[in-house]
């Protein structure tokens, strides 16, 4: 029981939001895989895995759909020769280097992904959402 109060929260972070496997959980916190598949089983780490996923996915999606209205409405005031509003501006150039960073965490998290054998957005489906839904062109 010592072992599970000690360990059992820092397992299962591991597992659920930094994505190592049994064997890395063992191997990290010195404890049998055995142990950590029970654990796993016990606190439901699967579905805690998912729902923390989704909850990412959701914001890069949010984050993706904001920036392309924001977008749109700036290139809709240039194209009508309209000021356009500098705190949208602001916002807008604000966005950029975070839609950046999510593009990374979502081609690492498509990396993992693939390790394991899970599917996921392909390379092209991104650069159609890159150049399609957000406008950039590499």
């Amino acid at each position: 029981m010592a072992k599970k109060q000690l360990y059992f929260n820092e397992a299962e972070r591991l597992y659920v939001v930094e994505h190592c496997t049994i064997a890395e959980i063992a191997s990290r916190l010195r404890l049998g895989e055995k142990t950590v598949r029970l654990w796993k089983d016990e606190g439901d780490w699967e579905n805690k895995r998912i729902k923390h996923l989704k909850s990412k996915e959701a914001f890069h999606e949010e984050l993706y759909e904001f920036a392309r209205k924001l977008m749109k409405t700036i290139k809709e005031d240039m194209d009508n020769g309209e000021k356009v509003d500098p705190g949208r501006m602001y916002a807008f150039t604000r966005l950029l280097p975070l839609i950046t960073k999510v593009k990374d965490y979502e081609d690492v998290l498509h990396k993992k992904e693939k390790e394991e054998g899970k599917s996921g957005l392909t390379e092209d489906v991104l650069k159609i959402i890159e150049r399609e839904v957000l406008g950039i062109e590499r």
